[in-house]
């Protein structure tokens, strides 16, 4: 390089020197004469600003729990915390003092608003206390803290001196109750200062959920704002991951309002259910009653869900295991009969045999007994699962299937071992089958303890000829910034227990439950075949040390079609109605089931209306297209399209294009227009009112389960985000 060309090198780094001290001598001087930042033009004589640099935490946002088709399960929201500025010196952004001048009057104008969530005596003592300490502000504790948007806008109404808020976050449930013990709710940890999950999913996914925080400083104000220009970040914040369910809204909606009734209805102490398809193992509905609201979590009547967690002898639904086993054995007997009705017996140790002997003998073992002393005289074995004859089963253990082939066949159904659902708490269950009394009695549900979810997997073996595929709740892990999919969660099989050909046979023996006189017949559905086995257990009382004499568990299992299982419902109670309860809850949730699934059905008088014309279509895009154009997409389909606003184009839709949508679903297109009429939501899903809500801001209010049958705000009256809508569910 040429020591010219150095030199004019030197120059230009020395003019660029002088021109950057100059900016700042300047900067200087200005503050010095105009009392302002050169850049933000903020007073900095200002009294509100503080001499302080406050370093906080930027808070990452939690991941948001989706359904199958991107309905929000969960997510994070803000909230408001309240403040009480106490400080003489601290004025608003006019100038005019804003300070708790009435400590006494203030806590009582927040306790008109805020009713039994605070204790007026406890926000008085805060506040005097804070005084006295010389603080210049104050949060007021219980009560007071992350409340709704709602609430803050009462108090604001009240334009109380000195009372501020602070953005704060929380967690919200728009469907709640929403399989409340499998998603569980996460809450805002005081220790952690953080949304942290507390139970359910929303604990066992918290490290994919919550994200990182980050960290950033700034100049902050008396008030507590911050003083602009002068934020800096020193660690960018990491969002949580989004996570995916295989949960459908729709049929979950069902299933919650069918428990719901089954609780009032039968008195009963717990009812669940699961939906699950039956060649992937993909949960479409799972709920455990009794539940809770997952928005306020106060009381929570059962830490067990009755699908993963909680134990029991399941009855009958047991007896198809036994069956597939004899016949997978090469040791079923075709066409043979037995005498029903009891099973006396004795053992013998020298051969290891379990013997049947006359009626009425004596032995050191209690008699065995068709439920309520029924008696089906002599019948086929094939009969013998119609009926469900508890003493076709103990023929079966005692006279062709051996010990050592039941105990193996119990553990290949994979009863009493831990289910590969990813992150779902789960029990065992225990196997007792070393006395003859229990050996005999798992073969029909009692003694031995599972859960309904190892249940539910070992009927994909029978459903699935042969395959057994594991049941699983998570679709998958999205990153929330991008929408890359982090894991993908798809059918995992597990096992093949039992033979095609021995799965096939089961099915035709199930086919014939629900036949005229069989133990389900009350639970068939009309235009549908359907695969199933009833069930009734007893519950075992640890305080009496002996069976409870009153309750006991009931089930359903049942898949559809039969001649091809593609879904399966599980769904129970414990109440002490054994024989009584109401078919109609398991009927309902197994048509909206194959409504879901779009299994065709054959028409009859009760389901012609629903099925007759079921059709499904690929949702269309709307959405930058004109109002017209849309509902020349949506004319000839046979779905409830509801259009949002008085715009002339659509900005959003629901679902979205190319999801696949049934008859009789309801459609939203959202447009640009400012004036939203209120629409007759007669009929609508809590599904459908959610989705309402997330397209337009505006918050509902609901009683009671089901579909709404009134509403207070009469149709075509304009709504916003103020309006005060409620809604009755029947």
């Amino acid at each position: 390089m040429s020591v010219r060309k150095s030199n004019k090198e030197l120059l230009k780094m020395i003019l660029r020197m002088t021109l950057i001290g100059t900016l700042v001598i300047a900067s200087v001087l200005f503050t010095m004469f105009s009392h302002k930042h050169i850049w933000s033009q903020k007073n900095v004589l200002d009294p509100r600003i503080a001499s302080s640099i406050v370093t906080k935490k930027i808070t990452a946002k939690r991941g948001t729990i989706y359904d199958r088709n991107n309905t929000v399960i969960a997510q994070q929201t803000t909230a408001y915390t309240i403040v009480a500025y106490l400080d003489k010196g601290v004025v608003d952004i006019n100038g005019n003092p804003n300070y708790v001048k009435n400590v006494k009057a203030t806590a009582k104008k927040l306790k008109s608003v805020l009713g039994d969530e605070v204790n007026e005596k406890a926000l008085i003592k805060i506040m005097k206390a804070a005084k006295k300490s010389g603080k210049s502000q104050t949060e007021l504790g219980a009560g007071t803290k992350r409340i709704k948007k709602s609430t803050m806008k009462k108090i604001k109404k009240l334009n109380i001196p000195g009372i501020g808020f602070i953005d704060a976050v929380s967690r919200y449930y728009p469907a709640t109750p929403y399989s409340s013990n499998l998603i569980g709710f996460a809450a805002y940890d005081e220790d952690k200062q953080s949304i942290i999950g507390k139970l359910g999913l929303e604990l066992s996914l918290n490290e994919l959920l919550k994200g990182k925080d980050g960290k950033e400083q700034y100049q902050q104000t008396v008030d507590g704002s911050k003083l602009p220009g002068t934020t800096k970040v020193i660690e960018q914040a990491e969002n949580g991951n989004d996570v995916v369910l295989t949960l459908d809204s729709s049929l979950q909606s069902t299933v919650e309002t069918q428990l719901q009734k089954t609780m009032d209805n039968e008195k009963a102490k717990s009812a669940w259910c699961l939906v699950m398809e039956v060649e992937t193992g993909k949960v479409l509905a799972w709920a455990s009653y009794p539940t809770f609201d997952q928005n306020e979590h106060k009381e929570i009547p059962s830490y067990q869900d009755a699908i993963s967690t909680s134990t029991y002898e399941c009855g009958s639904v047991m007896k198809p295991f036994t069956y597939a086993t004899a016949i997978d054995t090469n040791v079923y007997p075709y066409n043979k009969t037995f005498t029903a009705y009891q099973f006396w017996y004795d053992y013998d140790a020298n051969t290891g045999k379990i013997v049947r002997v006359p009626n009425g003998t004596k032995t050191p073992y209690p008699y065995i007994g068709d439920a309520l002393g029924a008696n089906f005289g002599d019948i086929t074995f094939d009969k013998g699962l119609a009926f469900s004859s508890n003493v076709g089963i103990c023929e079966l253990l005692a006279n062709y299937i051996n010990y050592n082939q039941f105990s193996d066949y119990l553990d290949k159904f994979g009863f009493f071992q831990h289910v590969d659902t990813p992150y779902v708490d789960q029990s065992l269950g225990v196997k007792n089958i070393g006395l003859p009394t229990d050996y005999l009695s798992t073969g029909f549900g009692q003694a031995s303890s599972i859960t309904a979810l190892q249940l539910c997997q070992g009927y994909t073996a029978i459903f699935n000829d042969g395959t057994m595929v594991r049941p699983y709740v998570i679709d998958s892990i999205v990153d929330s910034d991008t929408g890359n999919v982090i894991k993908k969660y798809k059918k995992k099989a597990v096992g093949t227990p039992i033979s095609a050909q021995t799965a096939k046979e089961v099915q035709e023996l199930m086919s014939h439950v629900t036949d005229d006189g069989a133990s389900g017949e009350r639970f068939k559905v009309d235009g549908i075949d359907l695969l199933m086995k009833t069930g009734t257990g007893q519950i075992y009382n640890q305080d009496q040390g002996q069976y409870d004499e009153y309750y006991h568990t009931s089930s359903i299992m049942a898949a559809a079609p039969a001649d091809d299982p593609k879904v399966m419902v599980y769904y129970g109670l414990v109440s002490t109605n054994i024989t009584g309860y109401s078919a109609e809850p398991f009927k309902k949730i197994m048509r909206d089931t194959i409504q879901t699934y779009g299994i065709s059905t054959n028409p009859t008088n009760e389901t012609q209306d629903a099925y007759e014309s079921w059709e499904t279509y690929k949702m269309p895009s709307l959405v930058n297209h004109t109002v017209d154009y849309a509902y020349e997409k949506m004319k000839d389909k046979k779905v409830h399209y509801e259009v949002i606003g008085d715009g002339n184009s659509v900005t959003s839709q629901y679902p979205n294009a190319n999801v696949t949508i049934n008859s009789n679903d309801r459609v939203f297109a959202l447009t640009n227009g400012s004036k939203i009429s209120m629409p007759n939501m007669t009929g609508w899903t809590r599904k459908d009112l959610t989705v309402y809500w997330q397209l337009t801001g505006i918050s509902i209010k609901t009683n009671g389960y089901g579909k709404v049958t009134s509403q207070n705000v009469e149709e075509g009256t304009t709504i916003s985000t103020d309006t005060k809508i409620e809604l009755t569910l029947e």
